[in-house]
């Protein structure tokens, strides 16, 4: 039982990782559901505290989710048409992935800009509120990933921990 709870707890890390740049996967409550999973194993005891407090981060990390893009694209004289273009530029990218990982970056800008102009902003206001929610966008992507990545070596430490105990 407890190699199946450390096999769907990676399966979650994983995702996590994969959510951190897709905006219909929550990365940071996956991953932290993977680490829930290892902690529910027999061989490893419970760290209340330890799930607590990565429970809290994941919670944060969701709230400044969607905080950060408001914020940079207010910042930059935006509207929530920008907030809205970068998401579909993300979905672009993701469903057309002819730019690969640059595809990524470029798509949500480019979402962004053609938001603000659909929105009746010129030119300029556009391009400027586009980097703005663009630059909310990849800050909340970097805490996600960087939450991902320490979530995942929390979980390998933990493993490695434990291996004789868990593979027996």
């Amino acid at each position: 039982m407890d190699v199946l709870l450390v096999t769907i707890g990676f399966v979650c890390i994983i995702i996590g990782f994969f959510g951190s740049f897709l905006p219909i996967l929550p990365g940071a409550p996956i991953s932290w559901v993977g680490l829930l999973l290892l902690y529910l194993t027999k061989a490893i005891p419970t760290n209340w505290w330890m799930l607590g407090i990565t429970l809290f981060v994941a919670i944060a990390i969701i709230v400044l989710d969607y905080l950060i893009p408001i914020a940079g694209t207010k910042r930059f004289g935006g509207s929530r048409a920008g907030i809205i273009g970068t998401t579909v530029g993300l979905v672009v990218s993701i469903i057309f992935p002819v730019l690969g990982l640059f595809g990524v970056v470029v798509w949500p800008f480019v979402g962004a800009f053609v938001g603000e102009l659909i929105n009746k902003a010129d030119r300029k206001t556009a391009l400027r509120a586009a980097f703005g929610s663009f630059l909310g966008f990849l800050t909340g992507t970097f805490l996600k990933f960087v939450v991902a990545v320490i979530f995942s070596i929390i979980f390998m430490f933990k493993v490695w921990e434990y291996r004789s105990v868990l593979f027996l």
